[in-house]
């Protein structure tokens, strides 16, 4: 797939995989690639502009595998970005759908 037609969605679904769940960047980046076809490396700079942008916060929880690991939480305003984002996106995905309908 294009990765321009990716990139502008993955913040949104790294912020999707967020909702119910606090989670630490490679269990994200493990469920994000098992639906999306997304480089390893995708997921960290996403976070990170998603902390710098208020979208998430970050704390250490203790692992019993190894060192502690930072777990990634969405925010207020992450689930209000994530509201609006998704309702733009359906607005869009409709209208792409509609127009991509005829194309054989």
């Amino acid at each position: 797939m294009n990765p321009q037609i990716k990139k502008g969605v993955l913040d949104m679904c790294v912020m999707a995989l967020l909702v119910d769940k606090d989670s630490y960047g490679y269990d994200l980046a493990d469920s994000l690639t098992k639906k999306i076809q997304a480089a390893d490396g995708t997921v960290y700079p996403i976070l990170r502009k998603l902390a710098a942008d208020g979208m998430v916060t970050t704390y250490l929880q203790e692992s019993q595998n190894g060192p502690p690991r930072k777990y990634y939480h969405l925010t207020d305003d992450g689930k209000q970005r994530l509201k609006e984002d998704s309702a733009e996106w359906n607005i869009f995905m409709t209208a792409v759908n509609d127009i991509l309908g005829g194309v054989k």
